[in-house]
C-alpha cells in the first residue's frame, strides 16, 4: 500500500511539473523544435553568409558567422521551449546547449537533443520548489546539463558521426540502391511529424547521401504541392512546395494511398541524383533534410559547390550542375507525382477531396 502511495505521489509530482516521458514529446516535439533552433542559427547564418560572399558584403558574412556560432544554445532553448520549461530553465539551457554542441563534435546536434532534454526535465523538477529558486533552478539545470555533456556528449557525437559516415560510405559504394533508400526514408521523415532536418543534422548527412536526402524531401514537397493543385490551388502549391508536405498528414491518415505518388517519385529521383548527376550536399548537413522549404535544400547544394571550388575539388559550377538541380528538385517530382496520382485516381485509390487541405 505504501509503495503504491509513493508511486501515486510521484506521478502527481510529474503531472504538476509537466514532465511527460513519451516518444511524442521527445521524438517529435523536441526533435522538431531542435530543427527550428538549427534553422534560426546555423541554417539562416549560412544563407546570410553565402549571400554576403556572393555580393561581396563583409558585414553579411560577419552576421552569418555570428548566427552560426550560437547553434548549440539555439537548439537547446528551442528544445526547452517545446518541453514547456519555465523561464529560468529556458535561459539556463543556453550554457547547456553550448557545452553539448561543442563536446559532441560532428554529432553535436544529437548530443544537444539528448543533453538538453535531460537538463530541461531536471530543471523543471526543482523549479519553484525552494525560496531561492533564482539560484537553485539555474544551478541544477546547468550542472546537470554540462556534467552530462562532459560525460556522454563525445560518445553520442561519435556514434552519430559513425552512423552518418556509414550511410555516406554505403551511398558512395552503392549509389543506386542507397540513393533509393536514403531518398525514400528521409522524404518520408519530412512528411511525418518528425524532423528530417534534425535527423540529417544529427547524422551529419552530406555528400551523395545528402544529395539523395534532398531529392527525397523535394519529391514529397513538390509532389504533394503539384498533385493536390486541383483541390488546393495556388495557396496549397506555395504552402506545401515552399513550406512543408506535413500539411497532408491528416489526409494521409484518412487515406494512406495518397502517399504513394510522391514516395515513388522519391525512389526514382534519389538514384538519378546519386548516379546520373552525382548531386552532393557539401553545405550544412541540416540542409539535406529541408527540401524546397524556403529553397534551403537548393541553397545548401549551391553552398556546397562553392565550398568544393574553394577547396579545389571542383573547378566551376557547370550547366549540368544546374540542370541536375532543377530536374531532381522541381521538374521530376512534379511530373512523376502527377503521373502516378492520375493513375491512382483512375483506379479509384485517390478520390476527389482526398488531398484537400483543411
Amino acid at each position: 500500500m505504501e509503495d503504491n502511495a509513493q508511486k501515486g505521489a510521484f506521478r502527481r509530482f510529474l503531472e504538476r511539473k509537466n514532465i511527460c516521458f513519451s516518444a511524442k514529446r521527445y521524438g517529435i516535439d523536441a526533435l522538431g523544435a531542435m530543427a527550428q533552433g538549427l534553422f534560426a542559427s546555423l541554417l539562416i547564418g549560412t544563407i546570410i553568409g553565402t549571400l554576403g560572399e556572393q555580393i561581396g558584403s563583409a558585414l553579411l558574412v560577419e552576421v552569418g558567422d555570428f548566427a552560426k556560432s550560437v547553434s548549440g544554445p539555439a537548439m537547446a532553448v528551442s528544445i526547452g521551449y517545446a518541453l514547456c520549461a519555465p523561464q529560468l530553465v529556458l535561459f539556463s539551457l543556453l550554457a547547456v546547449g553550448a557545452a553539448a554542441n561543442s563536446l559532441g563534435g560532428a554529432g553535436g546536434p544529437l548530443a544537444v537533443l539528448v543533453v538538453a532534454i535531460v537538463a530541461s526535465e531536471c530543471g523543471k523538477a526543482v523549479s519553484k520548489e525552494t525560496k531561492v529558486d533564482i539560484l537553485v533552478t539555474p544551478l541544477v539545470t546547468i550542472l546537470s546539463g554540462v556534467l552530462l555533456a562532459k560525460l556522454c556528449a563525445p560518445a553520442i557525437g561519435a556514434a552519430a558521426s559513425t552512423v552518418g559516415q556509414l550511410i555516406m560510405w554505403a551511398t558512395e559504394l552503392q549509389p543506386f540502391f542507397m540513393g533509393i533508400l536514403v531518398s525514400v526514408i528521409v522524404g518520408v521523415a519530412l512528411t511525418l511529424p518528425i524532423s528530417s532536418a534534425a535527423i540529417c543534422a544529427a547524422l551529419g548527412l552530406t555528400g551523395l547521401a545528402g544529395g539523395a536526402a534532398v531529392a527525397g524531401c523535394c519529391a514529397q514537397m513538390i509532389g504533394f504541392a503539384v498533385m493536390s493543385f486541383p483541390e488546393n490551388r495556388w495557396g496549397g502549391l506555395v504552402s506545401q512546395g515552399l513550406g512543408t508536405s506535413m500539411l497532408q498528414m491528416g489526409n494521409i491518415v484518412k487515406n494512406p494511398r495518397i502517399w504513394i505518388p510522391p514516395t515513388l517519385a522519391s525512389a526514382i529521383t534519389g538514384p538519378i541524383a546519386t548516379c546520373l548527376f552525382r548531386m552532393k550536399m557539401n553545405g550544412p548537413a541540416v540542409s539535406s533534410g529541408m527540401g524546397t522549404c524556403g529553397l534551403v535544400g537548393q541553397i545548401g547544394v549551391y553552398t556546397g559547390w562553392l565550398n568544393d571550388i574553394e577547396a579545389g575539388a571542383k573547378s566551376a559550377v557547370t550547366a549540368m550542375d544546374w540542370i541536375g538541380l532543377l530536374l531532381v528538385c522541381f521538374v521530376l517530382p512534379a511530373v512523376l507525382s502527377t503521373v502516378f496520382c492520375v493513375i491512382l485516381r483512375k483506379i479509384g485509390w485517390i478520390k476527389k477531396g482526398d488531398l484537400t487541405l483543411q
